[in-house]
């Protein structure tokens, strides 16, 4: 018989079986650092207790299967009923029932909340990033509800339940439900003044009949939605639930599904109102206002989401070049390898900390924390979703063709990469929101600048940095077609002051070398070779 000429070698073992939250020390130091002292220990066994279930290889596997089967749409019944119904496999209802019962929808109800739960949004995020929409939209629905005090003691507790109760039956007979959004139509995105949909208010007060469309609605499995439409007064906030008061079906009529790059296991739907029933939220013509808050939410989570993916890209590449062996040694001893890791690393640890903090200041939810969130926010929005991208490539690529195929999972994490960019706000909407705050709220700028400031003096590249947007900010004279970069280096101060406060040693002097000294190229593995490139490497290593 022939010698068998596949024996496997050299090849680095699955990155499953360890805690992803302990493994990922930037997050571990982040919570540590914004929680009160008496709310570490419970976190830490929450947060790791998360961690392990995201590392597993069952739940990773759930993950996998998700993605492969797609939700389908099933819009009559055998009968030719119209039903208007999305079937999802059953993993994905397997890691949906995780994340509400790890407290992804429930930041609202305790101390500490938000950062609790930026945290494990972004270990979850790391097992499979589709089933992230709902719970995000859910939890970003509580904001937008305390604009009527009676609709946010009726829905409030069912929002922040840790049930997960997948049936489509009245609101009220639930112990926990979901939500969705509706904002954007055909004719104007994220113009949403532009939106056509139409509210006539019926005989009971403060309820309405739809008549139109959304281009874009999120989650539509859900139990209720935040959607926007023309009432007599203007542009308005509204509840939409799916089942009504009586067991009957609201009209909500799902067209068809998003065909997306990646997200493939979260369903995007074209739906039609025709006659629907909906119960307004907030004043006539005031919409845009009262839905702002549910924005902003998801904004940061798009911030979080885009962190996730990133540490899960870096830990993977980490990983395998920590195993891999070429050329007479470990690739993650290689030097060139090792400078486009620690790269990485600088990008992921910059992005998680900046993400926690902005949660932080939810938590805080003082008057200064509150400006600071109005600028920094979309500016983290901006930047933080535009490196996604560029870093999972990269992490891909450290995997050579392994990477290239879809059992090493970076083929979903890269597909997934650019949705958070474009999602809640594509990067323009972004800046254009910073300028809008820069020139209407001088308390937000004040606030952020006295936040970037507590690092003054710290590091000289820094400093110089500050002093250059501080002359970007002098000149707002057509300031628009500038735009993204003002928004960039705001964005990348942040991080800096952060990190040199926080990060240790070698992680600051490198970020600052490179991103606010210029001391870098066009692409990852250009960091001066003089810096502690290893010691970077070695604290993004997941597993020993």
């Amino acid at each position: 018989m022939a010698r068998s000429t596949h024996t496997v070698t050299n090849q680095a073992p699955p990155l499953a079986g360890y805690d992803v939250y302990a493994a990922d020390r930037a997050l571990v130091a982040a919570v540590e650092r914004h929680l009160a002292p008496e709310l570490l220990d419970e976190a830490r066994s929450e947060l790791s207790g998360l961690g392990r279930t995201s590392g597993s290889a069952q739940v990773q596997e759930w993950g996998v299967l998700a993605n492969e089967h797609p939700p389908r749409l099933r819009t009559h019944d055998r009968y030719g009923n119209r039903i208007d119904e999305v079937e999802f496999h059953p993993a994905w209802h397997r890691l949906l029932g995780k994340g509400v019962s790890a407290g992804l929808t429930a930041a609202w109800t305790r101390p500490g909340g938000h950062v609790r739960r930026a945290a494990a949004f972004l270990v979850w995020t790391q097992v499979e990033a589709g089933n992230g929409c709902p719970l995000s939209m859910t939890h970003a629905a509580v904001p937008a509800l305390r604009a009527d005090p009676d609709l946010a003691a009726e829905w409030e507790p069912r929002l922040t339940s840790t049930v997960y109760d997948r049936e489509l039956r009245p609101a009220g007979q639930k112990a926990g439900v979901l939500f969705g959004m509706g904002m954007t139509e055909k004719q104007g995105g994220s113009d949403v003044r532009a939106n056509t949909t139409a509210a006539a208010p019926l005989a009971e007060d403060g309820t309405y009949e739809l008549t139109g469309h959304k281009w874009f609605c999120s989650a539509p499995m859900s139990d209720g939605f935040l959607v926007l439409a023309q009432a007599p007064e203007g542009l308005t906030c509204f509840l939409v639930p799916r089942v009504l008061p009586d067991g009957s079906r609201n009209v909500f009529l799902l067209q068809r599904l998003k065909d997306k790059l990646g997200n493939r296991s979260n369903a995007s739907a074209e739906v039609e109102f025709d006659g629907t029933w909906a119960r307004r939220v907030g004043a006539e013509g005031r919409g845009v206002r009262t839905i702002i808050e549910m924005v902003a939410a998801t904004r940061l989570d798009c911030v979080l989401g885009s962190a996730g993916l990133m540490r899960q890209a870096v830990a993977q590449a980490v990983h395998h070049c920590a195993h891999r062996e070429a050329f007479g040694g470990k690739l993650v001893d290689k030097p060139l390898m090792r400078n486009v890791l620690a790269d990485l690393a600088l990008e992921s640890e910059a992005a998680t900390t900046l993400a926690l903090r902005l949660a932080a200041a939810w938590d805080d939810g003082g008057e200064q924390e509150r400006a600071f969130l109005r600028l920094a926010v979309p500016a983290a929005k901006y930047w933080v979703t535009k490196r996604c991208p560029a870093v999972a490539v990269e992490a891909a690529e450290c995997l050579g063709g392994n990477g290239y195929v879809e059992e090493s999972g970076l083929p979903r994490l890269v597909r997934e990469s650019p949705l958070n960019s474009i999602w809640e706000g594509a990067g323009n909407i972004q800046a254009l929101d910073v300028l809008r705050v820069l020139r209407r709220e001088p308390a937000a700028l004040n606030a952020t600048l006295t936040e970037v400031g507590r690092a003054r003096g710290a590091d000289h590249r820094l400093d110089a940095a500050i002093k250059g947007l501080l002359t970007e900010l002098a000149d707002l004279e057509g300031v628009e077609a500038r735009a993204r970069r003002v928004v960039e280096r705001l964005a990348l101060v942040l991080q800096g002051s952060l990190l040199v406060r926080f990060a240790p040693p070698e992680v600051a002097d490198a970020f600052c070398a490179s991103r606010l000294g210029g001391d870098w190229g066009a692409s990852f593995g250009t960091l001066p070779h003089t810096l502690d490139l290893g010691a970077i490497v070695t604290r993004a290593r997941p597993t020993d």
